[in-house]
C-alpha cells in the first residue's frame, strides 16, 4: 500500500514563465521535484510552490513530535530555505510561506489560494523588488579593571579595617560609574544606529535578542536583532549606512546579514482566519 502524501506550500509566486523555470529541477524538504498548483480560477494570478511529503511525519501529531528533534528540524528548516532561496535567485516574485504549511491535498491548497488571493496579492506587491537584511547589535563596553588595592589587609571585604573597608567600597562605585557610563554609551550609540537603519529601509521587524546558546559564540550582550525590508536595489547602500553609523563606538559591534527572502515581513495578520493549512 502507497503510504499517503500531503501537499508542502513553500511560497506564493504570481503566475509568470518566470516562476514556471524557477521551480523547475527543484526538490523539497522530501527530496521529491517542486512544482505550481494554480487556483481553479483561470484569471487568478497566483500559484503556490508546492511538493509532496510524507504524512508519516508531516501529518499533524507526527510533526509535532518532530519539533523536538534537532537534527530533523535543522535538515527540514535548510531544505525549506534553500527552495524559497533558490525561487528568489531566479528572479520571480516570492512571497515565502512559514515552515511546514501543509494542506491534505492539492484541491486544499487551490482553494485556499483562490479563498485568500487579496490578501496574497496586497504581500506580493508590496514585497516585489524587496529583501529582508537582518541587522544584530552587540555590546560589549571595554571597561577599565579595577584600581590596584596600595592599603593593607585582604581582597574582600569580609574583616577589612574600616579605612581598607572604604577605599575597597570606592572601587567598587568606580567600577559601577564606569560599567553604566559605557552600557550607556553603547545604548546611545545603538539607538541612533537603529534610526539611521530605519531611514534607510522600508519596514522594519524587532525580533527578540538572541540569548544563550542562541547568540552563538559571538563577544558580547545582543541587543539589537531586527529585520529590515530593503529595496533590492539599495541593500549595499543599507549595508554601508548601518556600519558607518556603528564606526568609532567603544564596545559597539554591528553584523549585517543578507539578504533573504522576506520571511519576517511576508505574513501580516488577516481578515478573518483561515484553518485550511497546518501553519507553524
Amino acid at each position: 500500500m502507497t503510504e499517503p502524501n500531503l501537499v508542502y506550500a513553500y511560497a506564493v509566486l504570481r503566475r509568470t514563465p518566470a516562476a514556471a523555470a524557477a521551480v523547475a529541477g527543484l526538490r523539497g524538504v522530501a527530496g521529491d521535484p517542486i512544482h505550481l498548483v494554480e487556483p481553479p480560477d483561470p484569471t487568478s494570478p497566483l500559484a503556490f510552490a508546492v511538493g509532496p511529503v510524507p504524512a508519516a511525519d508531516y501529518d499533524e501529531a507526527p510533526l509535532k513530535a518532530h519539533l523536538d528533534d534537532l537534527d530533523w528540524m535543522e535538515s527540514t528548516v535548510r531544505s525549506h530555505h534553500a527552495v524559497v532561496g533558490a525561487l528568489v535567485a531566479c528572479g520571480a516574485a516570492v512571497l515565502p510561506l512559514r515552515l511546514a504549511t501543509v494542506y491534505p491535498d492539492e484541491d486544499r491548497a487551490r482553494q485556499d489560494l483562490d479563498t485568500r488571493r487579496a490578501y496574497f496579492l496586497s504581500l506580493l506587491d508590496r514585497l516585489t523588488g524587496h529583501v529582508e537584511v537582518g541587522v544584530k547589535i552587540y555590546a560589549a563596553p571595554d571597561i577599565s579593571p579595577p584600581e590596584p588595592d596600595t592599603g593593607t589587609g585582604r581582597e574582600t571585604p569580609t574583616g577589612l579595617g574600616v579605612g581598607v573597608g572604604r577605599a575597597y567600597l570606592a572601587i567598587r562605585r568606580r567600577r559601577q560609574r564606569r560599567n553604566e557610563e559605557a552600557w550607556r554609551t553603547v545604548a546611545q550609540a545603538a539607538a541612533h544606529l537603529t534610526r539611521t537603519a530605519g531611514t534607510l529601509a522600508v519596514d522594519r521587524v524587532v525580533h527578540t535578542p538572541e540569548r544563550g546558546s542562541l547568540a552563538g559564540p559571538a563577544p558580547g550582550t545582543n541587543i539589537g536583532n531586527d529585520a529590515y525590508l530593503v529595496p533590492a536595489d539599495r541593500v549595499d547602500a543599507f549595508r554601508t549606512g548601518v556600519l558607518m553609523a556603528a564606526e568609532g563606538i567603544p564596545g559597539l559591534r554591528v553584523e549585517v546579514t543578507g539578504p533573504w527572502a522576506p520571511y519576517s515581513f511576508a505574513l501580516r495578520p488577516e481578515p478573518a482566519p483561515d484553518p485550511s493549512g497546518i501553519l507553524l
